[in-house]
Formats: structure tokens, C-alpha cells, sequence
């Protein structure tokens, strides 16, 4: 199997909605089998993703070590939901393997770990996955490797110091591979972001990243960000991703407290009808 060299010249926007979609059936699934889990983040995400896996990265899933493949790096570990779903369906793995999802013993825990087959770090502790991502573009250029390094990271993050530390070493070894794509959702464990942490894209400006801000569930808009940041100019690229948690399923849309979600097992059909229904 060849490597998947994308991004293809025209974006097919409504195959990509059609991934996100098979994303999210994917989680609802994951997620019904223990009545819990991360989904609120999964379905926010979902856009993006199907964007990054089926649009603009350059990767092989038959060879996960290959060289010269695109690196994600995704930061905020506990959204792990939604990158199992995208790597099972770019083929990294077999999608009977889903179910696993959150068993003890399991490759697929809620919070990732290294050793499953596409994942390039452990996420479970916030706020270092922007550091190692500006490690890794570094040492790629050195080894002249065509490589770029997508980096997935929360705007709960941003209240810590280190991602701002790694955002200053990006601009200033101008990382012009690599791209944070910030997940501002507004929530974090026990309710909103508490810390004064906008305006996110004016601050990275200022920071001397190259940065965009756009609607995070929306494919031509992430589709047209990410062609945005291929510029090799010398700066490191921010899009910031204004998402809504539970994306595409009403109910969970409509929760306060979306960060870790529990759903009666009678309450699943209903919620898949919902998905159908919002994206017929």
C-alpha cells in the first residue's frame, strides 16, 4: 500500500462530511457500549479530524513508522474517542477493535497510550502535548524530513504555562511545520474554562504565530485553514477552533456539564436517531 499523499488537489467537501458523520456513528457506538465516556469532546472534534485524516495529512496506515509521514500530536489525551474512530477508519487498525474502548486491558483506553498503532504520544496529562510538537518539528527539519506536525490542544490548556513556554519556542526557531490547532469548547472538567484566557487568536498572534480563527464544525472552513497553513514562511500556524461539544446530537449539545458524559442504555437509540436526523 502506498502512502496516502494528501492533501489532493480539490478538497471533496461532502465526502468529508460524510467521514465525519461515519466518525461520529463510530463513538455513539464506542461510547453506548459502556454508557459513558468522552463523546461531548468526540463529536466537537469530529470535523477536524475527518479534515486532518481524509483530507491534508500525508501518512500510511499499513506502516505507522514511515519517515516521512505527517505527525498528530493530540494533547488533550481524553478526547482519544475520536482519534481511535479516525485511525480505524484510515485502516491503522480493524474497526471490530472499537469496542474495546475504556476495558482494562484494552489498547484503546480513554486517555491514549503510545503503543496503539497511529498514536505519536501519551495525552493524559494537559498541557505538554504543544512542547513535545514543537520537539518533534524541530528534529524533522533537521533531518530534512518534508514532514509537518499537527498539534491538537484545548483551550483548558491554555491556563497552563508550559503550552505558552512551547508557544514562544515555536516562533522563535520558526517552526513553519507546525500547525496547534486549538479546541476552544468553552468547558473543562467541573464546568467553563475559568481562567481569562481570551481573546486566543489575538494572543498567538502576538505571540508571532500565523493564525486563523474559524467555526471548528465546519469542513470548508477547516479545508480552506488548512491549506492556509502550508505556507512555508517562517512561522509557525494556528487555527483556532471554536467547536460545540456533543456537535451533531442535540441532546448532548444541550448538556451543562458535557466533559464526561453518562447516558442510560435506553437512552442510546434514541440518541442515534438524533445524529441521523441532524445530519439527513
Amino acid at each position: 500500500m502506498s502512502p496516502l499523499n494528501h492533501p489532493p488537489g480539490t478538497a471533496d467537501i461532502a465526502g468529508l462530511k460524510a467521514r465525519a458523520l461515519n466518525l461520529r456513528r463510530l463513538m455513539m457506538e464506542m461510547a453506548a457500549g459502556k454508557g459513558e465516556g468522552y463523546i461531548a469532546q468526540g463529536l466537537g472534534i469530529a470535523d477536524c479530524l475527518a479534515a486532518l485524516y481524509f483530507h491534508e495529512m500525508r501518512y500510511d496506515a499499513a506502516n505507522p513508522a514511515w519517515q516521512d509521514r505527517d505527525r498528530f500530536v493530540l494533547s488533550t489525551g481524553h478526547y482519544s474517542i475520536a482519534m481511535y474512530a479516525a485511525l480505524a477508519e484510515a485502516g491503522y487498525f480493524p474497526k471490530e477493535k472499537l469496542p474495546d474502548y475504556g476495558l482494562n486491558g484494552s489498547r484503546l483506553p480513554m486517555s491514549t497510550f503510545d503503543d496503539t498503532p497511529g498514536v505519536e504520544m501519551v495525552g493524559g496529562s494537559l498541557g505538554h502535548g504543544l512542547g513535545q510538537a514543537v520537539g518533534m518539528a524541530m528534529a524533522l527539519r533537521l533531518d530534512k524530513r518534508p514532514s509537518r506536525v499537527f498539534c491538537e490542544f484545548s483551550d483548558g490548556e491554555l491556563q497552563e504555562g508550559s503550552t505558552w513556554e512551547a508557544a514562544m519556542g515555536a516562533a522563535t526557531f520558526r517552526c513553519d511545520n507546525l500547525v496547534a490547532l486549538i479546541d476552544c469548547n468553552g468547558i473543562q472538567a467541573d464546568g467553563p474554562v475559568t481562567v481569562a484566557i481570551e481573546p486566543v487568536a489575538a494572543k498567538m498572534a502576538a505571540f508571532g504565530w500565523d493564525t486563523v480563527e474559524i467555526n471548528g464544525n465546519d469542513i470548508a472552513a477547516l479545508v480552506a485553514a488548512l491549506e492556509g497553513a502550508r505556507k512555508p514562511d517562517g512561522r509557525p500556524k494556528c487555527i483556532v477552533l471554536r467547536t460545540v461539544p456533543g456537535f451533531g446530537v442535540p441532546t448532548i449539545m444541550a448538556r451543562d456539564r458535557a466533559h464526561f458524559v453518562r447516558i442510560a442504555h435506553d437512552e442510546w437509540d434514541a440518541l442515534r436517531e438524533e445524529l441521523e436526523a441532524a445530519n439527513g
